[in-house]
């Protein structure tokens, strides 16, 4: 039987990107239809007010990410806000990515916020964190790398999350609240030619510097096939049980 996933698409891609990516939700669709654990998705635009029935139930909630602030005060932010809280509360398994991995960290207790850092940017490697050792966690890494596109950083953690991965540019990379959060700032849907032309569409932005930094780490591999398998065996995952 395959796990059931709702995909809270958070963005509406850039016109020059539409017609060879669509959106966010099919990108991550693409990645899972990859992985050895059967899903269905149903993809909705949380911007354009579209939200699944209440008849209807899932096995996970995803958050994609954004263009948007996660700390701003955009009517379908607040809306989203006190949807996940509720879903939260009810013990729904929920994922986050980039800007759902801000407010979800956000919405729980922690803080984010625009990163003194500046733009992160192209592909980053992380550290494993010692007490990542979960069962959901295979293949197991030893240094995580994934593509990035990002202003804003969660700065604090909630009181209960644990941290799966960090790095002096992002020190909460990643991190899960028991068996019923999973996050990550990086992009495990991304792919190279994606990230490529982001970087393109943002040069002016992004200043010389930071955008041929961000072009040249491209030839790097990412581990998002990896992250996606995590994500999966997390939602499948019962407490107490054998790693699926």
């Amino acid at each position: 039987m395959s796990l059931r996933i709702c995909i809270l698409e958070t963005d509406i891609l850039r016109p020059e990107l539409v017609d060879q990516y669509q959106g966010y939700g099919q990108m991550f669709q693409r990645l899972f239809s990859q992985q050895p654990i059967a899903a269905e998705f149903t993809v909705y635009n949380v911007m354009q007010g579209e939200y699944p029935g209440d008849e209807l139930s899932f096995d996970a909630y995803l958050v994609t990410g954004s263009k948007a602030d996660s700390f701003g005060t955009d009517p379908w932010i607040e809306t989203l806000k006190i949807y996940l809280l509720a879903r939260y509360e009810r013990g729904d398994k929920l994922l986050g990515i980039c800007f759902g991995h801000q407010l979800l960290a956000l919405l729980l207790g922690g803080k984010s916020e625009r990163a003194p850092q500046g733009w992160g940017v192209g592909t980053h490697h992380y550290t494993m964190a010692a007490a990542a050792k979960a069962p959901w966690m295979s293949p197991v890494v030893e240094e995580l790398t994934l593509l990035i596109s990002h202003q804003d950083q969660v700065t604090a953690l909630p009181e209960n999350a644990t941290v799966i991965a960090s790095s002096d540019f992002c020190p909460f990379a990643a991190y899960h609240i028991n068996d019923q959060v999973l996050c990550f700032q990086g992009h495990p849907e991304f792919i190279h030619d994606y990230s490529r032309a982001l970087l393109e569409l943002r040069q002016q932005a992004l200043g010389e510097q930071i955008y041929q930094k961000g072009v040249a780490s491209l030839d790097r591999e990412h581990h998002g096939a990896t992250v996606a398998e995590w994500m999966m065996r997390f939602v499948a995952h019962k407490p107490g049980a054998e790693p699926v």
